[in-house]
């Protein structure tokens, strides 16, 4: 059996450059962290020949075309494995909330397949081999930086090339710092789950269009993440909470449903309580806030959000990336 897990992540600064509808034209850079909460995937032999597959459903088929879960089935068709199988996946956060869990389930899967092959993916073939799966194939219509974060972990800058190449640099920010992000970032839980595909569809006609500027909001966007980058390397992140704000301000122009009445109050609530400035992560509509708040205002941010039915999460940052935890494949 294989164990296998990768991290989700936090967008810091850029989020959004790396859709294709962006970043083949104009080249994408964002600055994004891995944290402490994981997708996890076991692989094992199956005494009999078909598959049997375990996650917020439960499937047994008997040949790869059967299979419903659109990622385990063009994961196994990747990687060749096709009977005899056993999988099972389970994540610390759910599905469909902002995290990037879909890409990072992609990536720990491959990771866990190709261990059980005894075949070894470096950091980038396995990320590409996740982008593979989820851009070529099923026709997604998202970036790479999720799949990217999960496979390398950390405070990590990435530049997406209009050749579709990406370039990675992992952060050497200071322990200090890394510690004051920690304690001055609040994640809050809005209790809606919502499909990412949807959001990222219109958001990416709208940049193909230039609909209500959104190339220059995008380009905009683009220069907060160099900017998140050079806070992060200078320790100066009391300026981050402002970005934050700005990301938000622009980001939630971009599709009409990226935001709406309850999302924004809670928005405002939170600003009114003492936040200097967040955002909805992922494509919005739903998901995890993150606000950035000063420690004299923690607890009053906290208590404003909880007592308007948001659930806090705890976390601190990943600096592993996806690793095979376990190994007692035999044969």
């Amino acid at each position: 059996m294989i164990v296998s897990r990768a991290p989700v992540r936090f967008s810091l600064g850029g989020g959004g450059t790396d859709l294709l509808s962006y970043a083949r034209e104009h080249g994408g850079f964002l600055v994004a962290a891995a944290i402490d909460k994981f997708v996890f995937v076991s692989v094992a032999r199956r005494f009999y020949e078909n598959i049997r597959l375990a996650y917020s459903k439960l499937e047994m088929v008997d040949s790869i075309d059967q299979i419903e879960h659109r990622i385990f089935r063009e994961a196994l068709r990747y990687s060749g494995l096709e009977r005899a199988l056993e999988l099972h996946s389970f994540a610390d956060v759910p599905a469909n909330s902002g995290l990037g869990s879909s890409s990072t389930f992609t990536v720990a899967l491959l990771n866990a397949l190709h261990a059980f092959k005894r075949e070894y993916l470096s950091t980038e073939q396995l990320a590409q081999a996740a982008c593979h799966i989820e851009i070529d194939v099923l026709k997604e219509p998202i970036g790479k930086q999720d799949q990217y974060i999960a496979a390398y972990g950390g405070i990590t800058a990435f530049t997406f090339n209009k050749d579709g190449s990406v370039d990675t640099e992992r952060l050497p920010v200071k322990d200090d710092t890394v510690d004051e992000l920690e304690a001055n970032l609040l994640i809050f839980y809005s209790g809606v789950e919502r499909s990412a595909s949807s959001v990222l569809t219109e958001q990416g006609k709208a940049i193909q269009e230039n609909k209500n500027d959104a190339v220059e909001r995008m380009h905009r966007i683009k220069a907060l993440g160099y900017e998140t980058r050079q806070l992060l390397l200078d320790g100066k992140i009391d300026r981050y909470g402002e970005l934050l704000h700005e990301h938000w301000t622009n980001k939630r122009k971009l599709a009409s449903k990226m935001s709406d009445p309850a999302i924004d109050e809670h928005y405002e609530a939170a600003l009114k309580a003492g936040a200097i400035g967040g955002k909805l992560m992922g494509a919005g509509g739903g998901g995890f806030f993150m606000f950035y708040v000063r420690p004299t205002e923690r607890r009053r941010v906290s208590e404003a959000l909880i007592n308007r039915g948001l659930r806090p999460l705890r976390f601190r940052f990943d600096f592993d990336g996806a690793r095979i935890l376990a190994n007692f494949h035999r044969s």
